[in-house]
């Protein structure tokens, strides 16, 4: 799904209004119309109060018409304009003179924190005060009614993006509506799915405003949402006539004393990823620990006795390697890094302490092959690309990282983000349950895995983050958050590739 950005989403506005031969407040009927309808789906005529808050600009237009239809359904409605300035826009008037003839009680203006209604923790909120064009800081008395409608602990739904949070932007220190729903329009925002601005949405929903279909379907967006359906289509489906071979031969260079579970999660994620021969690359004691644990890998020790890799030598022609963790930070193995890099022409896979190296030694990123993928958590990342003030400048410096090194860079956080030449890869699936060990070693191995069996770098990053988390999706029903640990992961991934074409289960007919 395309994530569009502000300015594309005021073009889409607008090619519909001249393509329909429709004026923008027959939009906003419509935007506000379909909100309606989402509402009283659920109340069904409920004897529910629900209060509105309504800016002055659009989105509190977008209010004014859902007040409206509610109030013609014979819902008990109490909508409230939040007067932050003298101007109105033109829509948003035309929008309260019709609520005006349909409401016995017209709005009741709000213009300082002593003008606010009580917020019962049974009343419905609907949020319309700011919506995508906001880029400062709200004024003080209406951030302190933003922490009002949050201190309510009342059911908040927002229309189209949470009031205080931008989304092109994080502003800082601004107070910002927790929502629990986001009825957000034709697209999610970038902001929803950044730690500093998700934080503030528990769910979103995507209402389909019907937007100009030419415009949404030609326009280049710099962000795309990968879910099942984008998942779907990445799939390379096997022949009949196919062997081991087929799908490639993958060197796995992991582990260390104390750490060789990393190499038995990343070898097995690997096999599971369906790569056709696997091979680990470890330390002499680690040799047995594979050996026995994961039976169905060859395994390659150094020469060294030693608890950690003192050198990265071998005669298999692998397609990819994966290379990082649980090796350590030891001045041999680092040793044995830098000379590996400086011959090696095979695909590369980097996660874990392969990055740290590369940190401590940033000429080591000139000997990477190119579209090599790197798979940082959000202090690995901080160390690659340096510090950022706020996570749409973590971005861009991401950008300008991949775009330097021709690399893949897989930011790993609660939506894990591919970023590739200019373009962010946003992944929908996985859950809190993964902030566990291990669950990056078995990332590495879905990738390395991917990647041997002829999908292309991008592809296995993107395709991979998705079914790593589809995994823990799928698992979570049978652990729990808590319950979930990176090995339980791996024993899914099968589920989650069959789950790519399951269909969802059609409920009896009454």
């Amino acid at each position: 799904m395309k994530i569009l950005s502000k300015d594309q989403i005021y073009a889409a506005d607008k090619a519909t209004e001249q393509v329909e031969a429709i004026p923008s407040f027959n939009l906003m009927e419509r935007a506000g119309g379909y909100a309606f309808q989402y509402i009283h789906q659920r109340l069904q005529g409920q004897p529910v109060t629900i209060k509105i808050f309504c800016g002055i600009g659009n989105n509190g237009g977008d209010g004014l018409v859902i007040a409206r239809n509610l109030v013609e359904n014979g819902y008990s409605v109490k909508t409230y304009i939040v007067s932050y300035s003298e101007n109105r826009s033109k829509d948003f008037l035309d929008a309260l003179e019709e609520l005006k003839k349909k409401a016995s009680k017209w709005p009741e203006v709000l213009k300082s924190a002593a003008d606010f209604p009580e917020i019962a923790p049974e009343d419905l909120v609907v949020d319309c005060i700011f919506g995508i064009g906001l880029n400062r800081p709200a004024d003080t008395w209406v951030q302190h009614l933003f922490k009002l409608i949050n201190e309510s602990r009342a059911y908040t739904l927002a229309i189209d993006v949470p009031s205080g949070m931008a989304i092109d932007q994080i502003i800082p220190d601004s107070e910002v509506i927790r929502a629990t729903v986001v009825l957000t329009f034709q697209t999610p925002k970038l902001a929803f799915f950044l730690p500093q601005s998700g934080r503030f949405i528990n769910n979103w929903e995507v209402l389909d405003i019907g937007l100009d279909r030419n415009y949404l379907n030609s326009v280049k967006t710099k962000a795309q949402l990968i879910g099942k359906t984008e998942a779907q289509q990445m799939y390379r489906p096997r022949s009949k006539f196919s062997h081991k071979g087929t799908y490639g031969h993958t060197l796995l260079v992991a582990g260390s004393y104390g750490k060789m579970g990393a190499a038995i999660l990343s070898n097995k994620a690997c096999l599971s990823a369906g790569a056709g021969l696997v091979t680990a690359y470890s330390t002499r004691q680690g040799l047995p620990i594979l050996q026995t644990s994961v039976p169905e890998v060859m395994v390659v020790a150094d020469r060294h006795n030693g608890d950690f890799i003192e050198e990265i030598q071998f005669d298999i022609e692998p397609n990819i390697i994966g290379i990082g963790p649980g090796l350590g930070m030891h001045k041999a193995t680092q040793k044995a890094f830098e000379d590996f890099l400086k011959i090696n022409k095979t695909p590369l896979v980097l996660d874990a302490d392969a990055l740290n190296m590369l940190s401590e030694n940033k000429a080591l990123l000139d000997l990477l092959p190119k579209y090599s993928i790197l798979t940082p958590h959000p202090k690995e990342l901080e160390r690659l690309i340096g510090e950022w003030k706020d996570d749409f400048d973590k971005l861009e410096k991401a950008e300008a990282f991949s775009s330097k090194y021709d690399c893949v860079l897989v930011c790993k956080d609660a939506h894990t983000i591919v970023v590739f030449e200019g373009n962010y890869y946003v992944n929908n699936s996985g859950n809190p349950g993964m902030a566990t060990g291990g669950s990056g070693d078995v990332l590495t191995g879905v990738l390395t895995g991917l990647v041997a069996q002829g999908y292309d770098p991008l592809t296995a990053a993107i395709f991979g983050s998705f079914i790593h988390g589809r995994a823990a999706d799928i698992a979570i029903n049978h652990t729990g958050y808590e319950g979930l640990t990176a090995g339980v992961i791996i024993e899914f991934l099968g589920q989650a590739f069959l789950d790519l074409f399951n269909e969802p289960e059609k409920q009896a007919q009454k």
